[in-house]
């Protein structure tokens, strides 16, 4: 019997796919339990809808992250740290820190939790960040780190 999926199963599929159950199990389980309906002409039709427009809105998406990407890889991020001898500075640049100033200076709000930072600044200097925006979709933003005077 075929069916489609409402929720992931981990003997049958992925959320949103069209697989092949065995009529008891269906009826007896997956039905019943709303995991998955009956693959009838009405739910197919419905099943191709809800497809195009979660392709239309993941194209949208992807073209909102390449826009901000195009936007952080053309600017170079300023901040400003205190620091000591040989450019250590006294605290750290975290990621909330770059988030926050990527804000506050040029309007672009970005999840801290995507910028990805295998550990926090701690010297002045330039540094290229990589920010995840969306699955496949990674800009790198320069960010330059100066001395407190």
């Amino acid at each position: 019997m075929k069916v489609i999926l409402l929720k992931d199963d981990k003997n049958l599929g992925k959320k949103g796919e069209i697989v092949e159950a065995k009529t008891g199990y269906a009826r007896n389980f997956l039905i019943p339990r709303k995991v998955a309906v009956e693959a009838t002409p009405e739910n197919l039709e419905e099943w191709k809808k809800n497809k195009a427009e979660e392709e239309k809105l993941e194209k949208e998406n992807r073209a909102k992250a390449n826009e901000v990407k195009k936007k952080i890889e053309e600017i170079t991020l300023t901040i400003k740290a205190k620091a000591g001898e040989g450019g250590r500075l006294f605290g750290a640049i975290t990621s909330a820190d770059i988030a926050k100033n990527l804000k506050s200076e040029h309007k672009i709000e970005v999840d801290k939790k995507k910028i990805d930072l295998s550990e926090n600044i701690k010297e002045s200097g330039i540094k290229n960040i990589d920010i995840k925006l969306y699955p496949d979709v990674v800009a790198t933003l320069k960010v330059n780190i100066r001395p407190e005077s």
